[in-house]
């Protein structure tokens, strides 16, 4: 048990000691606040340690559109496909689905779009800023990322979306087959072209990332507690947190534990909040270190491949079945089959290590970011395949929010939206 501590040594606690928690608790404390970080885990073993690495400033679309329907047979009898969802979880689900079809009509669709977009054109220029203040400039690799397509049928796809990307701002380059073969010579030559997004990048090790940022967090005077937080309590004077390891007390809380922040949001707010969880799988292939420049991703095949420090990292595929299922790793496994004729030789899969992480997904695919309850409670979580990408941003905003500033701009990421 840790000995209790009281509101009056603790301005904010964070709960959540992922990338978006970790950020937030360096800028908090930056700005004077004093804080206490807390996770079940140490930081960065959640989804955090295992996503794909790609700064995804390019993915300004909702996770979903109306393709969607014709996919659902699909998704129920294929338990390898890019995108599953489990038979036992489908009752469990089925609000959520409700909520994320309604969403796909044009007015919030478009407002989902917008809300994407404001975060991620600002997501590149925050991580920018962070790295360089905390001098580790060189996790980050600004050299984009590539599309590729390989069918002659799937070129029209590929035009439409750079037609859309282009609606929306996104700087993109149409790759000719050459253009790519010049850019990334271990590709196989059958690939037919891409998409190149220049303003992208992709980190070398995204778990060392948040060990870096937590490293300058306690410098900066940020606590650190091990704890599962079960419950937690608005009350005059602040907040109290229920945990494991006795009740821990701050003037604020900010809500940051990803895809566990329903439960502890009601208990805090009263609000019931439509989060899900689509469970993500890659592969680290630790004797790849030389095959790719930057991170590709096949259109076709629908997973993502990035080069890191330690090897080259397979990651994709969206698993819907909750919390509590045990992994499917074989889906892991299914990115090296899925990788074989991408490349002139099949990746070497010696050693490699499969993973599962929690996405934590709205249905409108827009995070909580946000202040309610008097200011008392602060929440941040929600982002969907983008909290690498946001994360730097959000903590901008959430520092901005414990300033009791609130622009405009903020008002599509509000806990009361549901």
């Amino acid at each position: 048990m840790v000995e209790p501590l009281n509101a009056a040594e603790t301005d904010i606690a964070v709960v959540g000691a992922g990338i978006v928690g970790v950020a937030c608790a360096l800028q908090l404390a930056r700005q004077g606040r004093r804080v206490l970080l807390i996770d079940r885990e140490q930081p960065g073993h959640g989804a955090s340690f295992g996503n794909a690495g790609h700064l995804a400033t390019e993915q300004v679309f909702p996770i979903a559109d109306l393709s969607i329907l014709k996919r659902l047979p699909s998704m129920l009898m294929d338990p390898m496909g890019p995108l599953r969802l489990d038979w036992k979880y489908l009752p469990k689900a089925m609000p959520w689905f409700t909520r994320l079809l309604l969403n796909l009509r044009a007015a919030p669709f478009q407002r989902s779009v917008a809300g994407i977009r404001a975060l991620n054109e600002g997501s590149l220029g925050a991580w920018q800023r962070l790295l360089a203040s905390i001098e580790r400039g060189n996790l980050l690799k600004e050299d984009g990322s590539l599309l590729v397509f390989e069918r002659p049928q799937s070129r029209q796809a590929l035009e439409a979306l750079r037609a859309r990307m282009r609606q929306q701002a996104v700087p993109v380059d149409f790759w000719s087959a050459e253009t790519v073969r010049t850019a990334a010579p271990q590709l196989s030559p059958s690939l037919l072209g891409g998409l190149f997004f220049p303003r992208t990048g992709h980190f070398l090790d995204p778990y060392r990332l948040v060990c870096e940022l937590f490293e300058a967090a306690k410098a900066c005077g940020v606590r650190f507690v091990r704890a599962a937080v079960s419950d937690g309590q608005v009350e005059a004077a602040g907040v109290t947190l229920s945990s494991d390891q006795g009740p821990l007390k701050a003037r604020q809380v900010l809500v940051a534990c990803g895809a566990h922040s329903a439960k502890l949001t009601t208990a805090l707010t009263g609000k019931r909040v439509p989060l899900d969880t689509e469970r993500g799988y890659h592969l680290m292939l630790p004797g790849e270190h030389q095959r790719l420049p930057f991170a590709v991703t096949s259109l076709e095949r629908k997973f993502i491949m990035t080069p890191m420090a330690e090897g080259l990292r397979l990651a994709g595929t969206v698993e819907f079945a909750g919390l509590d299922a045990p992994p499917s790793m074989q889906r892991a496994w299914q990115l090296h089959r899925l990788s074989k004729g991408l490349f002139q030789q099949d990746l070497d899969a010696e050693g490699a290590t499969p993973w599962m992480g929690f996405r934590p997904s709205l249905p409108d695919s827009l995070p909580v970011i946000d202040r309610v309850c008097d200011g008392r409670v602060m929440l941040a979580f929600g982002h969907q395949h983008l909290g690498l990408t946001q994360a730097a941003v959000t903590a901008e905003w959430v520092g901005r929010l414990a300033d009791r500033e609130r622009g405009p701009h903020m008002e599509a990421y509000r806990l009361d939206r549901f």
